[in-house]
């Protein structure tokens, strides 16, 4: 399934870390910057999660919430936010139906040898629950400042 700007994006619910969880609909109201990353505590998503870390002061300054998705388990969530002191929630897609509502469960080349994972993508939803941006393919420097420009335009 392939999103675009202005569709509905796709509701979910998942575990979050600490033992909650969060739903899409829970957050209508306000701009939820959904960000799928391959795996906690490897170099780029550590470095893009720090990222988020450090800008959250100006996300939640334009009441938008900054969410993290990604197949790792909560209990490993708990783990990363832990040893990075990340302070908005890493919600847990074991079974990967978020990240294929979302497109982002994709055929992934390395060294020759092809395997299923999770692309580095970022999805606006404002407050209606419509995407307002798509970046797909994200190279993490400079992509949270990106996000945040585009937050403020919301």
């Amino acid at each position: 399934m392939s999103l675009n700007v202005g569709d509905k994006a796709p509701d979910f619910t998942l575990p979050s870390d600490g033992g909650g969880s969060i739903s899409l609909s829970g957050l209508k109201g306000k701009t939820v910057v959904l960000y799928f990353y391959p795996k906690d505590d490897t170099p780029g998503c550590t470095k893009e999660a720090c990222g988020f870390r450090d800008s959250l002061p100006d996300f939640t300054g334009i009441d938008a919430v900054v969410i993290g998705v990604s197949k790792d388990s909560v209990a490993k969530h708990d783990k990363f936010k832990a040893k990075y002191e990340l302070p908005f929630p890493l919600v847990s897609d074991e079974d990967g139906s978020v990240c294929e509502a979302y497109g982002t469960w994709v055929e992934k080349s390395m060294y020759g040898r092809k395997y299923m994972g999770i692309d580095r993508a970022t999805f606006l939803i404002d407050a209606e629950g419509k995407i307002a941006s798509i970046w797909r393919k994200v190279k993490v420097p400079g992509h949270v400042e990106e996000v945040l420009a585009a937050a403020r335009e919301v």
